[in-house]
């Protein structure tokens, strides 16, 4: 019968202890009033502090969640927002103190170690530590080895200091961590990272490595459309014309809206070879794929204006000016053809019709109250919330005055 008493008054004793360390843990003496820690987040100021947050009211979010942190100052999350908030702010230095205070608490886990080391580098990386925003990033990875937000700062930090090798290393690394279907991101980044390297290679007299890299990056990725051009450059400068121009035609080919960056390329050696016909009928080939391709009627136009032909150069440009009113470059050549043929009358006032049809000179997306600008046909003013469309409306600079807002 005592050894039973005993025994209950044991588990009485312990249950009295749970209860008494729960409550401890859950309960704090402030201002003389037992505060709630639990319900210090579902204070109304923890909730309005996440609402201004959430609506970008930086400044009222701080004084909410201030008046919440007071409530219950072991609230981790609660401080680490704010912390993050005063860095958005540009308040780097107080951040980054509040960041390592949360550092000196005892008993943290190792994850919120981890996300607190990365809140400090966050701040290191805003105020302009790289080295220490480095150290920060690399100790999260000692509590968290994969954690993808330190390895993607780190990767970052290493591509601002153009240290293109680290970086992919890191790269890769992220890449081994994420699922099947974001693998072809990982690769396009990897493909700008081996391309980077081959310049790198390029700079110093290496065209082995540099064609190594080039051709990694295409098989990392097939339209890495810097990776063909460079490589065409370097193929090039080793006097092989027919793999340049091989690898910039793929550029046509997997891009052909970004054909006009191999233009003057191919335009150059083709002439090297002494092979006049293939430039222009490789922009022939172009116009009739995409009449609306403005930029190969200009590259062809440009072709023939050089080699003597302006007569032939400004139908092709003319067409030009349809597509895209706007684009000094056709204006040039225009009046470079035009000069050459002594400025010919009739040529000239088709010249003039085109462009005051185009509305060369208009913004047809200004405002007509305030001279906000827009690219929508039909649209109202943010600013004077003015109904506007699509008017042909000279602006003089007697009307336009200052520079508008974009």
């Amino acid at each position: 019968m005592n050894e039973s008493l005993v025994l209950l008054g044991v588990l009485v004793a312990l249950l009295v202890g749970l209860a008494a360390g729960k409550a401890w843990e859950r309960y704090k003496l402030h201002e003389g009033r037992w505060i709630d820690r639990r319900k210090a987040r579902e204070s109304p100021h923890y909730i309005l502090g996440l609402n201004f947050l959430v609506s970008n009211q930086i400044d009222q979010a701080i004084e909410e969640l201030t008046t919440a942190a007071a409530i219950d100052a072991d609230a981790l999350e609660i401080h680490l927002i704010l912390g993050n908030l005063y860095r958005e702010k540009g308040q780097v230095t107080r951040a980054i103190q509040m960041h390592q205070q949360l550092l000196q608490r005892p008993k943290l886990t190792k994850l919120e170690h981890a996300y607190v080391l990365l809140c400090l580098g966050l701040d290191f990386r805003r105020g302009g530590f790289v080295d220490r925003a480095l150290e920060a990033f690399t100790e999260v990875l000692r509590f968290d080895g994969g954690n993808q937000y330190a390895l993607l700062n780190i990767e970052k930090l290493h591509e601002e200091q153009q240290h293109w090798q680290q970086a992919h290393a890191i790269r890769e690394r992220l890449a081994a961590l994420t699922e099947e279907q974001q693998q072809p991101r990982h690769q396009s980044i990897l493909a700008y990272l081996e391309t980077q390297l081959g310049l790198e290679a390029m700079a110093r007299d290496d065209p082995a490595s540099a064609a190594a890299r080039f051709e990694s990056a295409i098989a990392r990725d097939a339209r890495a459309v810097p990776a063909y051009l460079y490589l065409g450059d370097l193929e090039r400068r080793r006097g092989r014309a027919s793999e340049a121009i091989a690898a910039w035609q793929r550029v046509i080919e997997i891009a052909p809206e970004r054909a006009y960056l191999v233009f003057d390329r191919i335009d150059a050696v083709t002439r090297e070879q002494g092979n006049a016909e293939r430039f222009p009928a490789l922009c022939r080939r172009l116009i009739q794929a995409n009449p609306q391709d403005w930029r190969a009627r200009l590259a062809l136009g440009r072709h023939l204006a050089d080699h003597d032909q302006p007569a032939e150069a400004l139908p092709l440009l003319f067409d030009s000016l349809t597509h895209n009113p706007h684009a000094l470059a056709i204006h040039q050549v225009v009046w470079q053809a035009l000069a050459a043929l002594d400025f010919d009358r009739d040529r000239v006032r088709r010249y003039m019709g085109l462009t005051r049809e185009a509305v060369f000179y208009l913004d047809p997306h200004v405002c007509m109250r305030c001279r906000y600008r827009s690219t929508e046909l039909l649209w109202q003013c943010p600013q004077c919330h003015e109904w506007n469309t699509f008017v042909e409306e000279r602006i003089t600079p007697a009307e336009d005055g200052e520079d508008s807002p974009q």
